[in-house]
C-alpha cells in the first residue's frame, strides 16, 4: 500500500492524491510555520523549511504509510494534508489532518477529506481499525472524527500542555465492521 505512485480519490468537496515534492510550495510552508494553524499540534515546536518538509516526504518512501495531498474538488487548490501511519501487520492506520488553508475552515473540507480517506482505507484497502487522537480541546478535530463514525477508545490524563495547562489526548478508533 505504498502512498507512491497515481492515486486519487474524489470526496463531494475534496480531491485527495499522494503528497509530491512539487507539493512543497510557499503555501505549504506558510501552513506549516502558521501559529494558528499548528496551535494544537507539535508541529508547533518546530520551524519548518524546504529541507525538513523533503526529509519528512523521504520518510515515507518504501512503507505503508500514506503522506496526502488535499486539494478542493474541481480544482488544483491545496488546502491542507493528511497522514495515514499503516501497520499491515496488524491491518491498523493511525490517521491525522491538518487543513492548512485557513479561508476554507468549517467549510466541511476537514470533514470531507477524512471521511473519504477513511472510508477507501476500510474498504479499499483492507484494513480493519482506524485511530486517530487529538487534545481535549481541539473541537474541530473532536467533531470530524466523531461525524466520520469514530468513537472514543481512550484518554490520556493531563498528557500534554498547551499554553501551559496540562490537556487530556482523546483517542478515537472506528473499525470496518462497525
Amino acid at each position: 500500500m505504498n502512498g507512491a505512485g497515481k492515486w486519487t480519490l474524489e470526496g463531494a468537496k475534496t480531491a485527495l492524491r499522494a503528497f509530491t515534492e512539487d507539493d512543497i510550495s510557499t503555501e505549504y510552508l506558510r501552513w506549516l510555520n502558521d501559529p494558528v494553524v499548528v496551535r494544537l499540534s507539535n508541529q508547533r515546536f518546530q520551524t519548518h523549511d524546504r529541507a525538513t518538509s523533503l526529509a519528512y516526504l523521504e520518510s515515507f518512501r518504501e512503507t505503508d504509510n500514506l503522506f496526502v495531498l488535499v486539494a478542493l474538488a474541481g480544482t488544483s487548490m491545496p488546502v491542507g494534508t493528511l497522514t495515514a501511519y499503516v501497520s499491515q501487520h496488524h491491518l491498523t492506520a493511525d490517521v491525522g489532518i491538518m487543513i492548512g488553508e485557513r479561508s476554507v475552515w468549517g467549510q466541511g473540507v476537514g470533514l470531507d477529506a477524512w471521511v473519504t480517506l477513511c472510508n477507501w482505507l476500510l474498504k479499499d484497502r483492507g484494513l480493519r481499525k482506524l485511530t486517530a487522537g487529538t487534545l481535549d480541546c481541539n473541537y474541530a478535530m473532536i467533531r470530524i472524527m466523531e461525524k466520520s463514525g469514530m468513537v472514543l477508545e481512550a484518554v490520556r490524563r493531563n498528557q500534554e500542555l498547551l499554553d501551559g495547562e496540562p490537556h487530556d489526548i482523546l483517542h478515537y478508533a472506528r473499525f470496518r465492521d462497525a
